[in-house]
């Protein structure tokens, strides 16, 4: 028995296998892109139309930063515990922190301080507080997706390439990784995030390139060769189911070709467009060009942009802990030098790199006017302990994740206030405790997700949020 012609098909007919075999030769585009195509396809408006209507920046200063040496000095303690810096006044009266931070102190009333962060339980190792960090839940299970992906869930982009983009993910050690930060846990990989750089490939340097993901696999005269062989595959006259179907299918393709072969997947990489002056103000560094690099992909649509806090290696310097773990500063005890030194593991180092980079992003967005849709949170997993170890002529502080600071700013929050205080030597939390949980609910509220939204698989659900919103900090 011989086949119909495809000229005497009725209009509503299933694709030929010919046209489903020419389409296919595209479909690999569409491949190995966790949380980019399926983000768009949602949307259905085109990609890079412009900023998401709510974003957050989350600043991860993976390693712990010493709170009494940032945002909550005790100058009154004995001097084994108060550190050698000085705090310095700021533009909001009472509000003091390290002298270190010179041109945040001129920008308080753009942001406001927690001082009362703390884990629920003695959470000392990296791989739990970083765990429970970035799923902001207190005892999350162990296939707890991150902030970042359930808001890739629930708030899918429907203006760009990707809901969620990591900017270099935390390497060396394992112990410094969570383990669902490239699976998007029980949600799945599509909700994981787009990876964006490394120790060797970052954007403060020249030959920086974006990520393979946005490469087109194949010569760019033959992918719009396969772009006019795709848009050819939909004759006006075709209505019905497969007009629908076909319809969708060549959407989803189509911004795959956007993905690879369009502006809003390159331009917002590139950050040559930038003037010289902004990028210096930034600071040629990894945290200074990756928070302008985070700043370019919220105006691109971006929902959720997470940047590791690295502030790259010092100069001159050889060796140390681990690359883009910057804030994990024991000292001498793990071969990381002077803790208050200017060695890449040294305050002296980092804390004017987080200066420069973290003001320079503030002032950049509320001058863009994206600072009121735009949350940005700075944290890292827990503090450092308020007594100093001495080991020789390089100091330290451990892990403390009973007590620690941090930083938000945008979305709603009110700024120029402190929440929370911790006691005297910034042992613990004295009042209104902060709890990871907490912190995530708070993301989610100045984000617009309900905290009663259930997600889960296999019949099972749980809610995204277990925490409380912290509203003393909204207007």
């Amino acid at each position: 028995m011989t086949r119909p012609r495809a000229a005497n098909r009725p209009s509503s007919a299933l694709l030929s296998r010919r046209e489903l075999l020419q389409a296919g030769s595209i479909g690999a585009l569409t491949l190995g892109l966790p949380g980019v195509v399926a983000a768009g396809v949602d949307g259905r408006r085109g990609l890079g139309s412009g900023a998401a209507e709510k974003s957050c920046i989350f600043i991860l200063l993976c390693g712990g930063p010493s709170h009494l040496d940032t945002w909550d000095l005790k100058p009154g303690a004995p001097a084994e515990i108060r550190g050698p810096y000085n705090p310095i006044a700021t533009a909001v009266p009472g509000m003091r922190i390290s002298e270190l931070h010179p041109r945040l102190a001129t920008l308080t009333r753009h942001f406001s301080l927690i001082r009362s962060m703390t884990h629920v339980g003695n959470i000392s190792n990296h791989f739990d507080a970083m765990h429970h960090c970035l799923s902001g839940q207190a005892d999350a299970p162990a296939d707890s997706p991150y902030i970042g992906s359930i808001l890739a869930k629930v708030r899918p982009n429907e203006r760009n390439f990707a809901s969620y983009i990591w900017l270099i993910k935390c390497v060396g050690d394992p112990v410094f990784c969570a383990p669902n930060i490239g699976t998007g846990g029980h949600l799945g990989v599509t909700y994981s995030p787009l990876f964006v750089g490394s120790a060797t490939n970052h954007p403060a340097m020249p030959e920086f390139k974006p990520p393979d993901e946005l490469l087109p696999a194949v010569p760019r005269e033959r992918l719009q060769e396969r772009r006019r062989l795709l848009e050819a595959l939909n004759p006006a006259e075709r209505a019905g189911v497969a007009n629908r179907a076909l319809s969708d299918w060549q959407d989803l393709h189509g911004r795959a070709f956007e993905l690879t072969d369009g502006p809003s997947g390159r331009q917002a990489f590139d950050l040559q467009q930038e003037p010289v002056t902004v990028r210096e103000r930034y600071g040629m560094h990894p945290l200074g060009q990756n928070l302008l690099l985070a700043r370019r992909l919220v105006e691109a649509g971006v929902g959720f942009v997470t940047v590791n806090g690295w502030t790259g290696p010092a100069p001159g310097v050889v060796g140390g802990g681990p690359p883009s773990s910057s804030w994990d500063m024991h000292g001498g005890e793990m071969g990381m030098g002077n803790a208050f030194g200017n060695g890449s593991y040294g305050m002296g180092w980092c804390l004017p790199r987080l200066d420069e980079a973290l003001s320079a992003l503030l002032i950049d967005l509320n001058d863009r006017g994206l600072l009121e849709s735009t949350l940005v949170v700075v944290t890292g997993e827990f503090g450092r302990t308020p007594r100093i170890n001495e080991s020789g002529a390089n100091p330290g502080r451990q892990h403390w994740p009973s007590c620690y600071s941090a930083i938000v700013a945008g979305g709603g929050i009110r700024a120029g206030m402190v929440y929370g205080e911790s006691d005297k030597i910034g042992a613990f939390v004295q009042s209104k405790p902060v709890r990871p949980q907490d912190l995530g609910a708070t993301i989610y509220h100045a984000l617009g997700v309900p905290l009663d939204l259930r997600l889960g698989k296999d019949g099972f659900t749980r809610p995204v949020s277990s925490g409380e919103p912290i509203m003393e900090l909204f207007g």
